[in-house]
């Protein structure tokens, strides 16, 4: 057996026992906060904080991203394999409406696709972003 072939032994192994253990890993919905009051706040300006509370916002995980060529875009077919930027085991990044937010690692909870977040970018942190 050559090297190759025990390093491939040795990360399926790593896979196998890493889903194994998500799959018997108790996994709960994070409970989330309601806004804490630390100052009262008027009837106006809690109809206003109620109206920003209901607007929509898109939440995705970005994987990594790539740069290719037109022409290599128009090759792409069933099958293709496109590389990311992104080494196997590196957080994925949790953005919202286009902006970096958190870091997080993909779940399976329910036969379907979760994340759980391992990094929570800070509000000064995202602030200095936009300027």
């Amino acid at each position: 057996m050559s090297g190759n072939d025990e390093d491939q032994d040795l990360m399926a192994d790593a896979w196998a026992a890493a889903l194994d253990e998500q799959e018997h890993a108790e996994v709960k919905a994070a409970p989330l906060e309601e806004l804490k009051e630390d100052a009262p706040i008027s009837a106006e300006e809690r109809r206003k904080l109620d109206t920003i509370l209901d607007i929509p916002v898109t939440i995705s995980m970005e994987v990594g991203r790539s740069q290719i060529s037109i022409r290599n875009l128009l090759q792409l077919n069933q099958g293709s394999v496109v590389e990311l930027d992104r080494v196997a085991g590196e957080p994925l990044d949790v953005l919202v409406n286009g902006t970096l937010i958190a870091h997080g690692e993909v779940v399976v909870v329910n036969d379907k696709f979760g994340i759980r977040l391992t990094d929570v970018i800070s509000q000064i942190e995202r602030i200095k972003k936009l300027k």
